[in-house]
């Protein structure tokens, strides 16, 4: 007897979880809206995906790929621009002198 009103109450307390945070309403409306679709979508996994808003069909390895490649070419660049940024000071410098 112990134990089920144990896991009574923890349904109860993931029911209150679910509805604060208006899972239980979005859910609704996916499931409203996939049943409302005319024609109904081969993946319905990615129909909610989508509906959710999260991205399909990407191809996360390649992200990554890219991203870590951005990365070293933002470094590159901004190193390059930390050596140029130093050449015309001391560009600045030898010019003041030269002039002093």
């Amino acid at each position: 007897r112990m134990s089920y009103e144990t896991a009574d109450s923890q349904k109860e307390e993931f029911r209150k979880y679910l509805e604060k945070n208006g899972i239980i309403s979005q859910l609704t409306r996916v499931l409203v809206g996939l049943y409302e679709e005319p024609e109904r979508p081969a993946n319905s996994i990615d129909y909610i995906k989508k509906y959710l808003g999260a991205p399909t069909g990407v191809d996360v390895e390649e992200l990554r790929a890219e991203n870590d490649e951005l990365k070293r070419h933002n470094a590159d660049l901004e190193s390059k621009v930390a050596s140029l940024t130093q050449q015309l000071k001391e560009l600045q410098t030898e010019q003041d002198e030269n002039e002093g």
